[in-house]
């Protein structure tokens, strides 16, 4: 009998690990028609009594911050048994080419498009960290020059002499290893000193804590890591806001700008303005402009309805207004 309830304990545990372990694998969504922008959907999941946001955007491959700012009225530390917790798993694409990776540094979230047969297209999306603000991740187009398994750090003076001041001195070169926050995956841009690599400490994941390389949650870069070739195209954009439609309805997003560009109060609204401009030139559009400044006050970060083709009802995403 006893021997019986063990190994179902132990079945339990190792369903309940197994969960965690596809709960942590990035979605693939089909690329939708060039006129559709939005891939996903909001999703809701209950806090356990030991969980923070922190855990449960680990478990659920989703980054800190995002997880923070669309639910901003949930403690951080301490959600509390059953809070209701959004996962805010839908996007709209970043305005670029669909092709090859697509960083939108505010967003801090990494797009994958790969190349196959056109009538299978699809995308792949994962939340990264980026570049602190005095260790900014350069903007423009790139490639990957490199990839490494097991990867070994040569931290740059730079950095070395930044952790020496700090009284906690680096060694020329970290061995691959638990402890090489490089880890298990490395790939390498044509911009010099910069990565796309996983990490030896995961929480960190979707914030500005790098020294500027783009780092990834160890189970996104192992998954992302054998479908990258060497050559592949890397679009690296600053867009904070994203203007997209889906059927007949028109959706904004807002995600927090970057620090250094918080200042200009009205740089990001002038930004919104350009887009919807752009996305209604040829289209007869109602648009509604409450839920418009809703969104450039909260910032989100998830797809809020803005508009609606004349003559189509106005659909509201479930969000707090």
């Amino acid at each position: 009998m006893k021997k019986q309830i063990f190994l179902i304990r132990c079945q339990v545990i190792i369903c309940f690990l197994m969960s965690c372990s596809q709960l942590c694998l990035a979605e693939v969504f089909p690329l939708p028609p060039s006129d559709t922008d939005l891939i996903g959907k909001i999703t809701y999941t209950l806090a356990r009594q030991q969980d923070t946001l922190l855990d449960i955007a680990k478990q659920f491959d989703i980054g800190q911050t995002e997880i923070s700012i669309s639910n901003s009225d949930v403690d951080r530390w301490l959600p509390g048994a059953n809070t209701k917790v959004m996962l805010p798993t839908r996007y709209i694409l970043p305005s670029t080419n669909r092709r090859g990776i697509v960083l939108n540094i505010p967003e801090m979230r990494l797009y994958y498009y790969p190349e196959t047969n056109p009538d299978q297209r699809s995308v792949e999306t994962f939340p990264v960290s980026i570049g602190r603000m005095d260790w900014q991740t350069p903007l423009g187009d790139a490639k990957v020059i490199a990839k490494t398994i097991n990867p070994v750090w040569r931290p740059p003076e730079s950095i070395k002499k930044e952790h020496a001041d700090a009284g906690d001195p680096l060694p020329d070169v970290v061995p691959a290893g638990p402890d090489n926050p490089l880890g298990n995956y490395a790939m390498r841009l044509n911009i010099p000193g910069y990565l796309i690599h996983g990490t030896n400490k995961p929480l960190g994941i979707g914030m500005r804590v790098t020294h500027g390389c783009v780092r990834m949650y160890p189970n996104d870069i192992k998954q992302l890591f054998p479908k990258i070739k060497v050559g592949t195209k890397v679009q690296i954009v600053n867009q904070p806001a994203k203007v997209g439609w889906s059927a007949e309805v028109l959706y904004l997003e807002i995600h927090p700008p970057l620090e250094e560009e918080s200042d200009d109060s009205f740089w990001l609204e002038e930004q919104i303005d350009q887009l919807i401009s752009e996305a209604t030139e040829t289209v007869p559009v109602k648009l509604n402009q409450q839920q418009i400044n809703m969104a450039i006050k909260h910032k989100y970060g998830v797809p809020v309805a803005i508009g609606h083709r004349i003559g189509d009802a106005l659909v509201n995403l479930p969000i707090r207004q």
